[in-house]
């Protein structure tokens, strides 16, 4: 195995070295097709609320001149921002992904992302993931309300949104975002028989699938699971429930290579306040 890995690393460096050059044949072309499905390393940063109000901010909220920044910031570094299908496309059809790209995601649903975040996604032509909570969608779209602090989008905002081409919708599970019971999000309970798990969990996430057809059109393929908790045999339920993207909480950059698994519980980037874009993006950006 160390002999494999360390020739995986001179052939990276060598496949760099003939492309400086400009070297051209049938040695060339391996190292370049060898360095492409060696994979692309994609930072993942994940926000949630955003409020105008300094009193408002912390770990979970940051400003909207934070996020302005934050876009401005990646845009003028070189930075395109990309979304699921960009991803499949890679690692399904061998498409290219750019020189630099960063996935965007925003958890819960909240009505200040439509009020915020899709503006400055639209500015600054920053694509982004929404992964909303089923049934909030379903309440606010019932008793709409457009308070900054706690509404969340409707179904026809995140139906606007995602027409536009700059917002992916994923699912963040219908019913089960709670941490103050006896479950954490997904996750199993100690009591609780494998059966009856897949059964509850299908369940969950697939009314958000069909809430999502008939409010938006289509059924997400990405999963953000609710505070990145996953128990054991859940990530095979939730592929066999078809997605191909899923997110963590784990604060890694992760690789993304022509391998589909490499896809799964991908690593994330939680963006707090408090910080300058150049000073958190130089931390996990390196």
């Amino acid at each position: 195995m160390y002999g494999i890995v360390n020739l995986k690393r001179w052939l990276r460096y060598a496949a760099a070295a003939v492309l400086a050059a400009g070297a051209v044949g049938v040695f060339g072309t391996l190292l370049t097709v060898f360095a492409a499905d060696s994979g692309v390393e994609l930072p993942v940063i994940m926000y949630h609320a955003v409020i105008d109000d300094s009193a408002r901010l912390g770990k979970y909220v940051i400003s909207p001149t934070e996020l302005e920044n934050d876009f401005r910031w990646l845009k003028s570094h070189g930075y395109t921002a990309v979304l699921s299908e960009d991803l499949i496309h890679y690692t399904e059809t061998g498409a290219p992904l750019p020189e630099k790209p960063v996935l965007i995601t925003f958890d819960d649903g909240y009505y200040n992302n439509y009020l915020y975040a899709f503006p400055a996604a639209k500015q600054y032509c920053m694509k982004f993931v929404l992964s909303p909570i089923g049934k909030c969608a379903d309440l606010y779209t019932e008793t709409p309300d457009q308070s900054p602090y706690y509404a969340h989008a409707t179904w026809e905002m995140l139906r606007e949104m995602q027409d536009s081409g700059l917002v992916e919708i994923g699912n963040h599970t219908y019913d089960l975002h709670s941490s103050d019971g006896a479950r954490l999000g997904t996750k199993r309970l100690s009591t609780e028989s494998m059966d009856a798990y897949r059964e509850m969990l299908s369940e969950d996430v697939l009314l958000f699938q069909e809430k999502a057809k008939t409010n938006l059109g289509r059924e997400p393929v990405l999963f953000a699971y609710p505070f990145g908790a996953v128990s054991e045999g859940e990530p095979e339920i939730i592929a066999e429930l078809g997605f191909k993207v899923t997110l963590s909480c784990e604060e890694r950059t992760s690789t993304v290579t022509r391998d589909p698994q490499s896809l799964i519980y991908l690593g994330r980037y939680l963006r707090p306040t408090g910080e300058t874009s150049e000073a958190f993006f130089s931390r996990i950006l390196g």
